[in-house]
């Protein structure tokens, strides 16, 4: 296919993406290191010291800067910041000042998200996303982060897909609460820290469409908060987005998933500075439910299909609704093969040249991950990022895409294919 040299705009941050309890390491006070350490919990095995980025920081950003990226997105933990209610770590929050410090030396733009997926133990255990009080407590965590930080944060993401159990639950992956009487594992992670199981509530642990409420507010309270503090950065929120297509009788299945968990986050992100698409594949809904992936079609290491084509619909079905800028937070795949990494990311860069041609204001790409890190309850198996990292020294290992992505980031420019409309 005939291809032409793209040039993306001015500024546009070229980054990849983490999450603290991804790649930290020994977040011992959060939820998550709870139940990976629970017996019977789905988790595959625990974190434990992930990729030691809490101490291999500066070496991560610099290499990332050598490679030609300009940001980076990374979480801060609350779990760290606030290890008890009302106790704020000076010393942590000291070091992720002094991460944000070695952003700016790097030349690269700091994108900070104030939640992934992990909150404080405490927090959990008293009702957690369940509960409307954690809105606000929530809130009053990024108003002291950013008191302490602001003045380095280049963007904000307050919550990372704040959307996410809402869309499972729907799709058919997640029911509409795990009870902890059907599930021992659950109900013995709260009890050893001293909670009620029924008020135990970690993320995608709750009820889901109760959970999702309570991150919109979460979120429009610590929007406030985050442009009130120290500092002058744009805030958004960064969502889970499939496209979602439906099979023939499955239209008004996928008209209502896109009201209860696109929509309704498009919705309330009109006032925000922008949105954070972060997709992966699409999702064939039927009248029934979701499918799974034809048969014969390639799947990725999270058995999702290779689907980079997605990315073009939910940056266009986001702006649409939302009416605000554009930031693809996320977009990367599962995968041994880094041959297959590059193609999907070439197809998916396709897609984005698309929509700025078309006068979508798009801001920056990052892919997800930097780093070969902690995929949750699948432990390290699915590989996504574009280094390996060797867990039992820490020694890094760039893979053939992150020269690619690199190079494609330093040159602000690609080809892509010739667009006959």
């Amino acid at each position: 296919m005939p291809t032409e040299r793209f040039t993306f705009p001015a500024n546009f941050l070229w980054g990849t993406a983490t999450a603290a309890h991804q790649v930290e390491g020994n977040n011992v006070n959060s939820d998550y290191w709870l139940l990976e350490h629970t017996a019977g919990s789905p988790y595959v095995e625990p974190s434990g010291d992930a990729c030691d980025q809490y101490h291999y920081y500066a070496d991560d950003i610099a290499m990332l800067a050598r490679l030609g990226f300009n940001s980076y997105r990374f979480s801060i933990e609350w779990a760290r910041v606030e290890p008890e209610p009302g106790h704020f770590s000076r010393a942590v929050l000291d070091h992720y000042r002094r991460v944000l410090a070695c952003c700016h030396e790097n030349k690269i733009t700091p994108v900070v998200t104030f939640h992934h997926f992990t909150s404080p133990r405490w927090v959990a255990g008293d009702g957690g996303w369940n509960d409307k009080k954690t809105a606000a407590l929530f809130a009053r965590y990024c108003e002291r982060a950013a008191a302490h930080l602001g003045d380095l944060i280049g963007v904000a993401c307050t919550i990372n897909e704040a959307n996410l159990g809402a869309y499972l639950y729907l799709l058919g992956v997640l029911p509409p609460r795990l009870d902890p009487a059907q599930l021992p594992w659950l109900a013995d992670a709260a009890r050893r820290i001293g909670a009620d199981p029924n008020r135990f509530a970690p993320y995608l642990m709750c009820d889901q469409m109760k959970a999702r409420d309570t991150m919109l507010e979460a979120h429009r309270l610590s929007f406030a908060a985050l442009k009130s503090s120290r500092g002058n950065f744009p805030v958004g929120i960064t969502l889970a987005l499939g496209d979602l297509q439906a099979v023939p009788g499955g239209e008004e299945r996928r008209d209502r998933m896109k009201a209860e968990c696109q929509d309704i986050f498009y919705e309330a992100a009109r006032d925000d500075d922008f949105i954070g698409v972060q997709t992966y594949t699409r999702d064939r809904i039927s009248a029934d439910g979701a499918l799974r992936p034809e048969p014969g079609v390639e799947t990725t290491m999270m058995h999702y299909e290779f689907w980079p084509e997605a990315l073009e619909a939910t940056i266009r079905q986001a702006s649409a609704v939302a009416k605000v800028p554009i930031i693809v937070t996320e977009s990367g795949i599962g995968t041994d093969k880094d041959d297959r990494r590059i193609e999907y990311v070439r197809r998916a860069l396709a897609g984005v040249a698309n929509c700025l041609r078309d006068g979508i204001d798009v801001r920056g790409y990052f892919y997800w991950s930097l780093l070969d890190n902690f995929e949750w309850n699948s432990g390290y198996r699915p590989t996504f990022g574009l280094v390996a990292v060797d867990r039992e020294t820490q020694n890094r290992s760039m893979k053939p895409s992150a020269k690619w992505l690199g190079d494609i980031a330093r040159a602000n420019a690609t080809a892509v294919p010739i667009d006959h409309t």
